[in-house]
């Protein structure tokens, strides 16, 4: 049984969670093939990374002959399916804010998608984020290819949902993944009534042997932020909130790991509060860079506006550090007053009260903090357990399963799977 993982862009910096499910499927023995719509832009910092583009096969990127023979392959071998898959492209384009050439393009990479799976002996697709691999993926099913399913993230997917046909995809994959209830219990309000019983909860994972608990640096105030420089993380907060506590903490440190669109901002943020010294912007790290800089750290910072449940949230709380973030989406799911402090997105004084408290907290209050955190990342996010969730769905999608239906979930807080009727 061959599975192929489909996402818009792979591999990239702030999706190597993803690269470590496919790692842990495959070390239960699953032949998983790597797919992506385009190849990410910049550059890749962590050499696993750059060994995953080598192994990736792209729909769009370099391929315009591929997708046009890969049409009239369709045309001329399976008209009516695509006739068939017409009605459904038509009804996705109404609701989208995206044009018909869009459309156009994922019924093309659809072509090439059933093709593809058809060449690579491909059982069942699974996409990550119900944006265009989802549809990418529920219009090569229609056109008969394999079956498909899709985890989905947010925030992004649910702020953009009713452009998204989610009770379409829900529809007709095999089943659905949510990260969170917070995750779950959205999916289920846009899903057509019957469809939610196809909801799973499987939470993402780490690979908890590679973050060995350590202790907080003796008298350390540095705290570390890691992610995507974005509106959605409310890191332009961070330079006033420093410059607020800068007299009460001198020796403080702020750093920035990461890059993107609001770099700027954030620099114009940080000489407009003349905290050059205090709040660095390393770019982009490497996974073992960012362990070592949060193992450096007393908590971990990320002042989110939207969010599904950051993975760097569960690195800080498994190498026992704390975290500040906001009361917003899954967070909450992972993080309180035992292993953290929550304040309300874009409140500056929540904020800076939280820092201080972070930079103030004696070292066995920080241990013990650390410690809770590291046991719910334990017991919720261990990589091994989501690979054998993820495992039981696939075989029950496609049919080489044994009394599957009835088995045990080995992760809490989602219903049992059962098949969709087609």
């Amino acid at each position: 049984m061959k599975i192929a993982y489909l996402l818009n862009t792979y591999p990239i910096p702030s999706t190597t969670f993803i690269r470590g499910e496919i790692e842990a499927l495959e070390e239960l023995g699953l032949d998983i093939g790597r797919l992506s719509v385009r190849r990410f832009g910049g550059t890749l910092v962590d050499r696993s990374d750059r060994a995953e583009t080598e192994a990736t096969r792209y729909l769009l990127s370099g391929n315009a002959v591929g997708l046009f023979v890969a049409f009239g392959r369709e045309a001329i071998t399976n008209p009516r399916a695509l006739l068939r898959t017409l009605p459904v492209l038509r009804q996705m384009r109404g609701r989208a804010y995206s044009g018909l050439v869009h459309h156009i393009a994922y019924l093309m990479q659809a072509c090439y998608l059933r093709q593809e799976a058809r060449r690579q002996g491909i059982a069942h697709i699974h996409a990550h984020f119900g944006t265009n691999p989802a549809a990418v993926a529920l219009l090569s099913r229609l056109l008969g290819g394999p079956s498909y399913s899709f985890t989905a993230h947010g925030p992004d997917e649910f702020t953009d949902a009713a452009y998204l046909s989610f009770d379409l995809k829900i529809r007709h994959a095999a089943f659905v993944v949510a990260i969170s209830d917070y995750c779950s219990n959205l999916l289920a309000s846009l899903a057509d009534q019957g469809d939610a019983r196809k909801i799973v909860i499987a939470r993402c994972g780490l690979k908890l042997d590679d973050f060995e608990p350590t202790p907080v640096p003796a008298d350390d105030r540095t705290l570390v932020c890691v992610g995507r420089l974005c509106p959605q993380k409310g890191q332009v907060h961070i330079p006033a909130a420093v410059a607020a506590l800068r007299d009460e903490f001198p020796d403080m440190k702020v750093l920035l790991v990461g890059d993107g669109e609001s770099r700027s901002e954030i620099e114009a943020e940080i000489k407009r509060h003349d905290v050059g010294a205090q709040v660095l912007l390393p770019g982009w790290a490497s996974n073992d860079e960012v362990r070592a800089l949060l193992k450096g750290s007393r908590a971990m910072l990320l002042p989110s506006y939207a969010e599904g449940l950051p993975v760097a949230i569960m690195e800080a709380l498994a190498l026992t550090r704390p975290v500040i973030s906001t009361t917003i989406a899954g967070i909450p799911e992972l993080v309180d007053e035992e292993c953290g402090w929550l304040v309300e997105p874009g409140n500056h004084m929540q904020l800076v009260t939280a820092m201080r408290m972070a930079l103030s907290a004696p070292a066995e209050v920080l241990a013990r903090m650390g410690k809770v955190g590291r046991e719910r990342v334990e017991r919720l996010h261990d990589r091994r357990r989501l690979a054998l969730e993820l495992q039981r769905l696939f075989k029950e999608a496609t049919g080489t399963g044994r009394n599957s239906s009835s088995a045990q979930s080995p992760l809490q807080g989602g219903p049992k799977f059962q098949p969709a009727g087609e």
